[in-house]
Formats: structure tokens, C-alpha cells, sequence
């Protein structure tokens, strides 16, 4: 397995303190809407990008997301797929067998999959808007890979760092990790420390108070 520092790091944290830390520093990252389309597991991995678009011509081509689930050569991949039309699929069941093969983490999917039950028999983490029955054959095509995409409303950068767990996905720029991690950390001290004091009688009132969050950048 490509277990890296910052990986480990950022595993065993969760997409509300990312957020959270994401917020203090002013990054935009957090998304709304993309969910685990069955009970997934968290995912964290490193981001392969993948623009989708209409498809505007009647000339066959390679299925869309085939060439880059074909030519993964590491474990720390997740799919990360940009431009799904409504109602209209862009994941299935033979892209995850074929995902799972390459030790691909999982996909996230500014759209919507069908199949879902033949991602879920095989335990891949899905990620996205909806679920479809359409196919997106001769609807849907591959337009780019590798380059910057938009997934709701953020901008991902190809070997960004990717969560996804039960509250949502969110993104971290690969060159602001370390940063992120660290005051990530912080907070997950702090919050645990708040936690502590509830149970053990403080006024909820006075630990939540905003002076005591924004004492995590001190």
C-alpha cells in the first residue's frame, strides 16, 4: 500500500475538521451534495481528475473514465469526475470491478451512477449526487483528464488530496497539505477538550463561545 505521512495524516482526521480548518485558512474546498451513494466507507486518497461533457457526435469511442482507470499505476488514486449531466450516469458496475482491480479508492461524482448495488457487492465507495438507471452511452463522453475540474463549485487540481465520509466530500490543495493537517490536528485537540468539558458539567454556553474556537490559532 502507498502509505504516505500526510495520507496517514489526513485518515485519521474527518471532513469536519478539514472544513473546519479550511475555513481558518481561508481555502475554499468544502462541498455540498456529494454524498456516499450506498453506506460507504471513508476514502482518502490522491485525486485523478476527469472532465465529462455531452456527448455531440455519433462516432463510437473508449467508454468514458476506461482510459483513466487503465492507466493507474499506484493505490493512492481516487477518481475524481467533473461535468455529469442530470439523470444521467457516469459510473457503473464494470468501472468499479475494473477500479477495484487497480486498487483505485473510490470515485467522487458531480453527477450520478446506476449499477450502485454492483459497487456496493464489491464494497467501492461511491460518491456523488444521485442514482440513476441511464445509461450515458452515446449521452455522455470523456472530454479531458488530468487538469484542473470544478466539483461542486470547487476547483481540483490533479494529485489533490480527497475525504469523503458519511458528512461529505472535501478537497485539499496539495500545496497547502501540511498546513491544513496541522491546524487540523489543532482542532481536533481542542474540540476533544470541549467534548471533555461538557461531560463533565462546563456550560455548554460558555465552551462553544466564540472566543474559545478562535483561541485554535493561538
Amino acid at each position: 500500500m502507498n502509505h504516505t505521512p500526510s495520507l496517514d495524516r489526513l485518515a485519521s482526521l474527518d471532513t469536519n475538521t478539514i472544513s473546519d480548518a479550511l475555513d481558518f485558512l481561508g481555502i475554499q474546498g468544502a462541498t455540498y451534495g456529494l454524498r456516499p451513494l450506498w453506506d460507504c466507507p471513508k476514502i482518502v486518497g490522491r485525486a485523478s481528475t476527469i472532465q465529462l461533457g455531452p456527448k455531440t457526435d455519433a462516432a463510437p469511442t473508449a467508454h468514458l473514465i476506461t482510459p483513466v482507470v487503465d492507466a493507474v499505476t499506484t493505490d493512492d488514486r481516487v477518481l475524481v469526475i467533473a461535468g455529469g449531466l442530470e439523470g444521467i450516469s457516469c459510473w457503473g458496475d464494470i468501472l468499479a470491478n475494473a477500479a477495484v482491480a487497480k486498487k483505485i479508492r473510490g470515485s467522487i461524482i458531480d453527477g450520478v451512477s446506476r449499477d450502485i448495488e454492483g459497487s456496493e457487492s464489491i464494497a467501492y465507495p461511491v460518491y456523488g449526487r444521485g442514482i440513476t438507471m441511464i445509461s450515458a452511452r452515446n449521452r455522455v463522453v470523456q472530454i479531458d483528464s488530468g487538469q484542473p475540474v470544478q466539483i461542486a463549485g470547487v476547483t481540483v487540481h490533479e494529485d489533490d488530496y480527497v475525504m469523503a465520509d458519511r458528512c461529505g466530500t472535501v478537497f485539499v490543495p496539495a500545496s497547502r497539505i501540511d498546513e491544513v493537517l496541522e491546524l487540523g490536528e489543532r482542532i481536533t485537540r481542542r474540540q476533544d477538550g470541549m467534548v471533555a468539558a461538557v461531560r463533565a458539567g462546563r456550560s455548554v454556553a460558555e465552551v462553544m463561545h466564540d472566543k474559545e474556537f478562535e483561541a485554535i490559532r493561538a
